[in-house]
């Protein structure tokens, strides 16, 4: 639980199944706050905040896809904060939920990865904002080929975490058709550009939710999938970390788009990924159905990102958004805190296809304290916004979206009401909801960006 969302008390509502889906939200006070003016960004507030109320899992999933989730264990719809990408009509949103419930507990020391509802099937969710009160519009399932659902469990077994029941007792089959969804663009023909953290993977959705293609690294071999599949990715990112694959993407003015990998590479090894600085964005040509430009991305220390946390793994990037011709807002947080940055993409700093794509390079470029010495053309950087000084941000925000030149929407990734350990469920299994809420919050900057 985020240490603001902590303040809010949650509030149990019920929804009558065949009623429409938009909510009633519990009323949350907007903050207003001055931002500490350091690196010259100056001022921002919190002009307002918005609310998610509480609707029955189940019931939404159901209405969507009929008869996916027999028993929600007491969860609401949530997770939906994964990103924000504006519909082009005032107040309106399209979020996308991740994978689904899902927490940790150990088991003779070791920890499982827990999906209590795993029926559950990611969707695309247009949401609209009005005063304190986030209703839902509608929403679209993911589906496959075939029209069933893509679910949010892990792929591939012996790369993937292995999935588990709520009690972390009973192991839960794979699905070569799961997508842990993250990042979100509408395109101008109305269709989808989604990305994934498993493959990771950069995945094409139509207008009806139906995955059209999901692209994934080289070498990747993922079989028995219901849709196509097409390896188009550099393989380099088969290193990518557990649960840390991609998680921000944008689209670019002229329909390239851009996306974000949470975290360092595990190369050449998790020690190595651990402990490093150094990420990387992809620019991917949809007209060419390939990536055409890899960008070394360096991450500031994270007790500048998140004042008194020390543990460099925590560092990650979840939004990325397009603010002109080949300029970029990028987002470093922790669960605590969110920086974004204003980044320009250089035609120099294309890396793509050199040494450092290659898994045999030593050191990587995980592995260099300064990659600049080493000739890497790391992306330039300048502070927009530290999201840590603006008292009402709450904690965990993935989804940032851009309202005007000085206005952003920021949506937080609530987990679902779940926690970690067996504490997050009681005796009868139902879910002891942690009670962070979902909230959209408005914050306007001091300058344009």
């Amino acid at each position: 639980m985020s240490p603001h969302a902590a303040r809010t008390g949650r509030v149990r509502r019920s929804i009558a199944i065949g009623l429409p889906l938009a909510v009633v939200a519990a009323l949350t006070v907007a903050g207003t706050a001055t931002g500490r003016p350091d690196g010259g960004h100056g001022a921002a507030r919190v002009t307002a905040t918005a609310t998610l109320g509480d609707i029955p899992l189940g019931t939404f999933s159901n209405k969507l896809m009929p008869g996916t989730v027999k028993d929600d264990r007491g969860v609401d719809l949530g997770g939906i904060g994964s990103d924000l990408y504006p519909t082009g009509r005032k107040g309106e949103f399209w979020a996308v939920t991740d994978r689904g419930p899902n927490g940790q507990i150990k088991i003779d020391g070791k920890k499982r990865r827990t999906f209590p509802v795993p029926g559950f099937d990611p969707a695309i969710v247009k949401i609209r904002v009005r005063e304190d009160k986030v209703d839902v519009v509608s929403a679209l399932p993911l589906t496959t080929s075939s029209g069933k659902p893509v679910t949010g469990l892990p792929n591939q077994e012996g790369r993937d975490e292995a999935p588990y029941s709520y009690d972390a007792k009973t192991p839960v089959s794979y699905d070569p058709n799961g997508l842990d969804t993250e990042g979100l663009v509408r395109a101008p023909d109305g269709t989808f550009w989604l990305v994934d953290e498993y493959g990771p993977s950069l995945v094409h959705v139509s207008a009806r939710g139906k995955v059209i293609k999901r692209y994934v690294p080289r070498g990747l071999k993922l079989r028995d999938a219901d849709y196509p599949v097409v390896e188009a990715l550099p393989g380099v990112l088969l290193h990518r970390k557990t649960n840390r694959g991609f998680e921000g993407l944008t689209q670019l003015p002229g329909g390239d788009l851009v996306m974000a990998v949470q975290s360092p590479l595990s190369l050449p090894d998790e020690d190595a990924g651990e402990g490093s600085r150094t990420t990387r964005l992809l620019r991917f040509s949809p007209r060419k159905q390939a990536v055409t430009a890899e960008y070394a991305y360096r991450f500031d220390p994270v007790g500048r990102v998140d004042p008194g946390e020390d543990d460099t793994s925590e560092l990650k990037i979840s939004s990325v958004v397009a603010t002109g011709r080949d300029r970029l807002l990028v987002q470093e947080r922790t669960d605590r805190a969110a920086r974004l940055h204003a980044v320009t993409l250089r035609r120099g700093a294309n890396i793509l296809g050199g040494k450092w794509d290659r898994s045999t390079t030593r050191p990587s470029l995980e592995q260099l304290d300064d990659p600049v010495s080493s000739g890497v053309p790391v992306l330039d950087k300048r502070l927009v916004v530290d999201l840590n000084t603006v008292a009402g941000v709450p904690g965990k925000i993935e989804g940032v979206a851009r309202v005007d030149s000085r206005t952003l929407a920021l949506i937080n990734d609530n987990d679902f009401g779940m926690s970690d350990g067996p504490e997050a469920f009681d005796k009868d299994g139902r879910l002891v909801d942690s009670g962070t809420e979902t909230t959209v919050t408005y914050v306007r900057l001091p300058r344009r960006y």
